[in-house]
């Protein structure tokens, strides 16, 4: 018979109503909003059940900690381009501390390597270089990841509202909430955006069980991850991962709202610059020259 014949509600017209319905369901009932502003009592339930999940998962004791954004906090980074000698150890410090998949093989940090006679260029910087030693003669490197604009266009062009900013700063990801769609990596200028294809691989021996649960817990497929800031280490008083392994010091990290801080000194003293400034993106990830 006919579904789309008869006085009643046609099988095209009723699924139509029915994905509307549920469309209006996730964003008003269950919505991202409402989804932030659970009980507390309700929070910590859910933790220890990620808790439990992970530890049997991965044969070790695994905390997910749920600390929220420390008051009077606004966080943010500078990178000392004169000093990088483009080794990747905060690459790989990030892959460990963030379990991040080894296989495939997803990495948050991307280092390009450029040439100092047409400074900053994206256009011919390699992001695969591989010489016997680093530095090369000539050349300079741009460490890249998530910014963490305040004027952030991924958050914006979220359908499930499943990315937003935190009051700290911080741009985070719900990947219980992300649908996969890709939407915020077309919109990130800076390709600090990846996308799970399959499952992520990661050893059970090498597993962080010091997690977040909006950070460096094991994230599944088919959706969107990056970089946090190491939110379950800055929130707990510590340095992000890449800051503590950087063997020349090229990286800072801290507190705008403190004056007396290295992050607002460079800010105030040095040359600063950020990436593709005329996209009113407003990073919180700021480049300088120390020397």
């Amino acid at each position: 018979m006919d579904g789309s014949k008869g006085p009643g509600l046609s099988r095209r017209r009723f699924a139509s109503c029915a994905t509307a319905a549920a469309a209006g369901w996730i964003m008003t009932a269950c919505g991202p909003r409402q989804l932030r502003e659970m009980p507390r009592a309700r929070i910590r339930k859910a933790l220890k059940q990620l808790d439990r999940e992970y530890s049997t998962r991965y044969g070790k004791n695994v905390t997910v900690s749920g600390a929220p954004a420390l008051p009077g906090v606004q966080f943010a980074y500078a990178l000392d381009l004169s000093r990088c000698i483009g080794c990747r150890r905060c690459v790989y410090a990030c892959v460990e501390e963030n379990n991040q998949s080894r296989d495939p093989q997803l990495q948050w940090i991307r280092v390009l390597s450029m040439e100092k006679e047409k400074g900053i260029d994206f256009a011919h910087a390699d992001a695969y270089y591989n010489p016997a030693q680093v530095p090369e003669p000539g050349r300079f490197y741009v460490p890249v990841a998530c910014q963490h604009c305040r004027n952030a266009p991924c958050t914006k062009v979220c359908p499930a509202g499943a990315t937003w900013t935190e009051p700290d700063g911080i741009v985070v990801i719900d990947y219980d909430w992300c649908i996969g769609c890709r939407y915020c990596m077309a919109a990130c200028p800076y390709g600090a955006r990846h996308f799970n294809w399959t499952e992520p691989s990661i050893p059970k021996n090498d597993v962080n069980p010091r997690m977040h649960v909006l950070g460096n817990r094991p994230r599944p497929a088919g959706v969107v991850e990056k970089c946090t800031f190491c939110i379950q280490r800055t929130r707990a008083g510590r340095y992000p991962a890449c800051v503590e392994v950087c063997p020349v010091g090229a990286r800072k990290f801290g507190n705008l709202l403190d004056k007396d801080s290295e992050i607002r000194y460079i800010i105030d003293n040095k040359r600063v610059l950020v990436l593709k400034e005329e996209l009113n993106t407003l990073p919180r990830f700021f480049y300088f020259y120390a020397t």
